[in-house]
């Protein structure tokens, strides 16, 4: 089986539709395909309406949280979308998006950058706005050669000159009102410092003794000695160790199933989920 369990659609910040994710992960070869778009359940049920014969979707979302100053981001998986303090929470975070954006324009026009709300909003298009679409702006004026050129300090990174804090969960909440909601917690890329600030292993350890299911080892923000780092201490503080590509269309260079997920461990977060169930593909044509 081949599994990936970290993907977004236009319901976030991918450039794929939930449909076209789905088709799309079917014609890789996927057999399990996880929907984690950030803060959102939003494109679930277009995914499930299209979901090829074949291929099984995981429910999910990635959480947007902050711990001693520091960001991160918790996937969560087959939990209740109806769960009320859940739903509330990711819906401040949403609510929160677009007043942020706006001011990461503001910035950069106060730095000189020419780009407009407007430019932001047309590329976000119905999906929840965020920094991949501040910094795709920063692309299309040519101020940065890709997304990625845009996640440095002296723009869009966290702290740096146009960077603009949002609302985020504190993460041992987010813990507990997932597992409230019956879902599975993995911290995703906890140590992709290529992106900025990461938590120590300290950290890591209190998430795991408040509940934490997992952690993403395989990654493509991870090399292969930080990889090998976290398998062992996964292993250590007995964490589920995952594997994605975290794909978000043509906005990152990473490919479908470039990185995957072991089916034992696979079948391990289904074995701890009660909020929700993976969906069997039933050949859709949404």
């Amino acid at each position: 089986m081949r599994i990936d369990l970290h993907t977004h659609s236009t319901a976030s910040d991918g450039t794929d539709t939930p449909a076209e994710l789905v088709r799309n992960a079917a014609a890789a070869g996927l057999d399990v395909v996880a929907l984690t778009d950030h803060d959102t359940t939003r494109g679930h049920a277009e995914a499930i309406a299209a979901l090829p014969e074949g291929l099984t979707l995981v429910t999910g979302a990635e959480l947007s949280c902050r711990l001693d100053g520091v960001g991160l981001h918790m996937l969560a998986y087959l939990f209740d979308p109806e769960e009320p303090e859940l739903a509330a929470e990711r819906e401040l975070v949403r609510d929160d998006r677009v007043p942020r954006a706006q001011a990461m324009v503001t910035k950069l026009q106060d730095l000189g950058v020419p780009v407009t709300w407007d430019q932001v909003a047309r590329i976000a298009g119905d999906g929840s706005v965020g920094r991949p679409h501040v910094a795709e702006a920063l692309v299309e004026l040519g101020v940065v050669p890709d997304v990625s050129g845009a996640f440095t300090p002296q723009w869009l990174a966290d702290g740096g000159r146009a960077y603009v804090r949002k609302h985020e969960l504190d993460p041992f909440d987010a813990i507990r009102l997932v597992k409230a909601a019956g879902g599975v917690t993995v911290f995703a890329h906890p140590l992709a410092v290529k992106r900025g600030e990461v938590v120590p292993e300290s950290a890591i350890a209190r998430l795991a003794e408040a509940g934490l299911d997992g952690i993403e080892v395989d990654h493509m923000d991870h090399d292969d000695a930080t990889r090998a780092r976290l398998r062992g201490l996964a292993k250590e503080l007995g964490l589920l160790a995952t594997g994605s590509s975290d794909y978000h269309g043509s906005r990152k260079t990473c490919r479908l199933g470039e990185y995957t997920t072991d089916p034992e461990i696979y079948g391990e977060i289904t074995r701890r989920a009660a909020g929700a169930f993976p969906v069997p593909g039933a050949g859709g044509r949404a």
